[in-house]
C-alpha cells in the first residue's frame, strides 16, 4: 500500500476498519453505508481528466447521499492510483473486492487496466461501471463483469467517417496512439472508411505522453491532408496540431472522444478554433436540460469544473446510484449485477440500454466545434 495514492471518499474521508463491515451480510454494505472502489490513473500528466470525472461523479453521490442515500444508506467511494499500470490496477482490484470488500467498482481508465483487473472483479463478482477509454475488443473480453456508459469507439466511428463523407472530404489522415488499443481504433476508421470507398493516405502513431508529438505533426504535414482525425488525448493533440501547422499545413482537425478538448484549448488558446472533437456525453451547458441545468448548479456550488469530463462522471454515477435503487434494501454483488443487466434509462437526452446482455448502455454521439474564444458549440 506504500506505492499507492489512497483516497477515502475521495480524499475526504479517512478509511474505514475492515471490521466495520463485520455486521453486513454482502461485502460493502452496512447498515448506513455503501462502499464504492475505484482504480484510475489520479496522478501524472495522465490525470486530470479522471481526476475531474472523479469530482462530478461525487457530486451525484453528495445530492443522493443528502436525498437519504439508497434505502438510507451512504454511498463512499475508496479511490486509488493506478498510475495506468496494469499491475497497479491488478493489486487495487484486488485490494478493493477482498481487503475493503467494495459492493462495485467505479470509473476505471484504460483498457490496458481494466483487461489487467477483470479477472479479479469476475472471480469476486464485482461489477465495474462507467470504465473510459476501453477500446471495442477489451470491452468484449470483459462482458459480463463491465458496464460501460459511454458509445463504443466503433460507433464514433461511424458517425465521424459519415460527417467527414458528408463534407466531401477525401484526403484523410489518421494520427493515433501508438498502442495496440490505438491501433485498434485506427483498424476501426480504415474499415469504416473503406465502407465509403475512402482510404487514409496514412497512420502517425503517437506516444502516449506526446514525446514525439512535434514529428508525428511534421509527418502529417508532408501528407498534405484535408482532414486529420486524432485518436490521442489533449496534451499531445496540442503539440501535434501546432508541429503541423508551422509545417504549413492547416487540416481540419477532428478528435475522438480521447482527446480532452478542454485541454487543447488550454494549451493552444485560439490556436484551437475550428478543432472539432466527437462526444460522448451531452452538451453540459444545454439550458433545455434539466439534467444539465442540475448538474451545473451543483459543479457551480462545489467549485467542480464543468464541462464534459465532470459530467461524464456525474452521469456515470446517475447510471449506478439508479441500478441500486432499483433493487431495494436487500443489496448483494449478484443484484447489482442483475440490477445493471436489466437498467433501461434516459437521461436528459441518453438512453442508457444494457438489455440483452449488452456491456455498452449507451449510443450518444455528438461532434461539436472549438470555437475562437475557446467555448464549445454544437
Amino acid at each position: 500500500m506504500d506505492r499507492r495514492s489512497l483516497l477515502g471518499a475521495f480524499s475526504c474521508a479517512t478509511l474505514t476498519s475492515p471490521f466495520a463491515f463485520a455486521r453486513s451480510t454482502e461485502p460493502g454494505v452496512t447498515d448506513n453505508e455503501i462502499l464504492l472502489g475505484q482504480s484510475a490513473v489520479l496522478s501524472g500528466p495522465l490525470s486530470p481528466g479522471a481526476i475531474t470525472a472523479q469530482r462530478g461523479a461525487q457530486l451525484l453521490f453528495d445530492e443522493a447521499n443528502e436525498q437519504g442515500g439508497v434505502a438510507g444508506r451512504k454511498l463512499r467511494i475508496l479511490a486509488l492510483d493506478d498510475a495506468l499500470d496494469p499491475a497497479k490496477a491488478v493489486d487495487n482490484y484486488r485490494v478493493l473486492a477482498q481487503q475493503h470488500q467494495v459492493l462495485a467498482c467505479f470509473l476505471g481508465v484504460g483498457a490496458g487496466t481494466t483487461l489487467a483487473g477483470a479477472p479479479v472483479l469476475r472471480e469476486a463478482g464485482v461489477p465495474l461501471v462507467g470504465a473510459t477509454a476501453v477500446v471495442d475488443s477489451v470491452r468484449d473480453k470483459t462482458q459480463g463483469v463491465a458496464y460501460y456508459t459511454r458509445a463504443s469507439q466503433l460507433r464514433e466511428c461511424e458517425s465521424l467517417v459519415h460527417h467527414l463523407n458528408t463534407l466531401g472530404l477525401r484526403d484523410i489522415a489518421i494520427a493515433t496512439l501508438g498502442t495496440p488499443g490505438g491501433q485498434e481504433v485506427a483498424a476501426q476508421l480504415s474499415s469504416v472508411l473503406g465502407k465509403v470507398d475512402l482510404k487514409p493516405q496514412g497512420v502517425v502513431l503517437v506516444a502516449p505522453d506526446g514525446s514525439n508529438a512535434g514529428d508525428a505533426g511534421r509527418q502529417l504535414a508532408a501528407q498534405k491532408p484535408q482532414a486529420v482525425v486524432l485518436f490521442v488525448t489533449g496534451a499531445p493533440a496540442a503539440g501535434l496540431i501546432q508541429a503541423c501547422r508551422q509545417a504549413g499545413c492547416a487540416p481540419a482537425f477532428y478528435g475522438m472522444s480521447i482527446l480532452s478538448g478542454e485541454v487543447t484549448m488550454r494549451m493552444l488558446g485560439a490556436k484551437a478554433a475550428g478543432l472539432a472533437v466527437v462526444q460522448v456525453t451531452p452538451y453540459p451547458w444545454d439550458g433545455a436540460s434539466a439534467e444539465a441545468v442540475r448538474y451545473r448548479g451543483a459543479a457551480e456550488k462545489a467549485g467542480v469544473p464543468v464541462g464534459y469530463h465532470s459530467y461524464e462522471g456525474y452521469l456515470a454515477a446517475r447510471v449506478l446510484v439508479e441500478a441500486l435503487q432499483r433493487i431495494g434494501r436487500e443489496l448483494t454483488r449478484a443484484r447489482l449485477h442483475a440490477s445493471l443487466r436489466s437498467l433501461k434509462l434516459r437521461v436528459g437526452s441518453v438512453d442508457f440500454d444494457f438489455g440483452s446482455g449488452q456491456h455498452t448502455g449507451s449510443r450518444f454521439v455528438e461532434l461539436v466545434y472549438v470555437r475562437p474564444d475557446g467555448r464549445f458549440t454544437r
